[in-house]
């Protein structure tokens, strides 16, 4: 018996969102309207306003990292729609230490606690969607990336951006760490996976191997 293996069409909404222009990103399955929101970023109404004009089913939040621009909205997000929050085991502690989360420079001392906790290599299967987690320490030590690897789409949070990679001077962050996880990992998938970032705009894997001076060739910087 042969058994035919339903594809789905992913959608990707992004919105800027924050004192930081942060990329919140509504990962959708055009098929059921289930939407994993990615780094609900601030502005809870917009992202509440937008959620219910295209009567989108939110079903889970996922974390790329804990810093406040990531995160802003996250609580108000779940508890509005019972929905749960997934971020890394290893960025439990910054999520609730506004002084590591970098919260008191905009004002607020924002704790959050997620709800489920991430493992490197862990296989979600969310919103009718497989999601694979690829920890990449570095801008964090809690950071993790998301492959949607039949889209050929991922989330890389402030791990990578197009031509840069995040900043490694923030509490937690390790310069050594964050090239081990772009060339290690990141460099390691297909040219054709989309990037979508934490901020700025998209690009492509085969784009930054070929272009971005922190992949390193031969050994050395480019």
């Amino acid at each position: 018996m042969i058994m035919e293996r339903k594809i789905y069409f992913l959608k990707v909404e992004t919105y800027v969102l924050g004192p930081v222009m942060t990329n919140c990103y509504f990962a959708i399955n055009e098929d059921t309207k289930e939407t994993l929101i990615i780094d609900p970023a601030n502005s809870a109404d917009i992202i509440k306003q937008n959620l219910n004009k295209e009567a989108l089913k939110p079903v889970a939040i996922l974390l790329t990292h804990g810093h406040f621009d990531h995160i802003f909205a996250a609580a108000e997000i779940a508890n509005d729609f019972q929905i749960p929050i997934y971020a890394s085991k290893e960025e439990i502690e910054l999520l609730g230490t506004p002084s590591l989360n970098l919260s008191p420079s905009i004002g607020e001392n924002i704790s959050l606690s997620p709800t489920n906790l991430l493992s490197d290599n862990d296989v979600l299967k969310l919103a009718g969607m497989e999601v694979n987690v690829i920890y990449t320490p570095g801008h964090t030590s809690g950071g993790v990336c998301y492959l949607f690897k039949e889209s050929k789409i991922l989330f890389t949070g402030d791990t990578l951006f197009e031509g840069t990679v995040g900043r490694a001077d923030l509490p937690t962050s390790n310069l050594n760490a964050l090239l081990d996880s772009l060339n290690r990992k990141l460099m390691k998938l297909p040219d054709d996976i989309t990037v979508f970032p934490g901020h700025g705009g998209s690009t492509t894997i085969g784009n930054e191997r070929n272009t971005n001076p922190y992949v390193t060739q031969g050994g050395s910087f480019k």
